[in-house]
């Protein structure tokens, strides 16, 4: 009497060297889950149809994936792990059809290329990334120094602004101050207002701009030591 283990098993397809489509020698690993089926048809496929399942399914398992891999680059190979999976899967059920088991699932353990050549793709990946990372930072140092500058720009605007206003300021006031003189003052008491408001503005290195022929000219002659004019009435 044989007696036959229907529940789910899982084999390992065993390491082994498969060279790739891009010359590569890749290693490549794999674990087959399947069981037996567990009507009595199906067990005696198991025992008469197939000598010695497991080994039969570790040997196709290998066999299907230099197959496989062989057809593809290193890089294709370990980008569409799911793609190799469902070929394996669907080579093995239907190779094992007539052995009354089940193959339940297949999956990749590894793909791994050679160690120099995985020596090399790490240093590319360390290059690529070291350069998204200088560009990041240059990106950010130009955003960094094109908000200093735009500052820098808006306080000498600030600066330029405030000094017009102030000057415009200025003049406004000695404007009022001679309109309100030449209302409210007369002969020599106007003058000396006039040149009270004049003496202000001065004191803040303020420019004047006296009109040729004034009275104020005269004054200021006087001050300086220079023979005053004389004002047509």
């Amino acid at each position: 009497m044989y007696r036959v283990n229907v529940t789910e098993s899982m084999i390992n397809a065993e390491p082994q060297e498969i060279i790739t489509n891009d010359n590569l020698n890749a290693r490549v690993d794999a674990q087959v889950y399947f069981k037996v089926k567990a009507d009595e048809e199906s067990v005696k496929n198991s025992i008469y149809n197939v000598n010695n399942y497991i080994y039969q399914i570790v040997n196709l398992a290998r066999t299907t994936l230099r197959n496989i891999i062989g057809t593809m680059t290193l890089k294709s190979a370990n980008s569409e792990r799911g793609k190799i999976n469902a070929e394996l899967h669907k080579t093995l059920l239907e190779e094992t059809r007539s052995w009354g088991i089940e193959i339940v699932r297949t999956e990749l353990k590894e793909i791994d290329p050679p160690s120099d050549v995985q020596e090399t793709m790490n240093k590319v990946v360390k290059a690529e990334n070291e350069k998204v990372a200088a560009i990041d930072f240059a990106s950010a140092r130009e955003t960094v120094a094109d908000g200093e500058k735009r500052a820098k720009i808006k306080e000498a605007e600030g600066y330029r602004q405030a000094k017009i206003l102030h000057a415009e300021g200025d003049a406004a006031a000695i404007k009022l101050v001679n309109e309100a003189a030449d209302q409210y003052f007369v002969g020599n008491a106007q003058l000396l207002r006039k040149l009270e408001a004049l003496e202000s503005s001065l004191a803040n290195n303020a420019k004047i701009v006296i009109p040729t022929g004034s009275e104020l000219v005269n004054i200021i002659g006087e001050m300086a030591g220079v023979v005053p004019l004389k004002v047509g009435k």
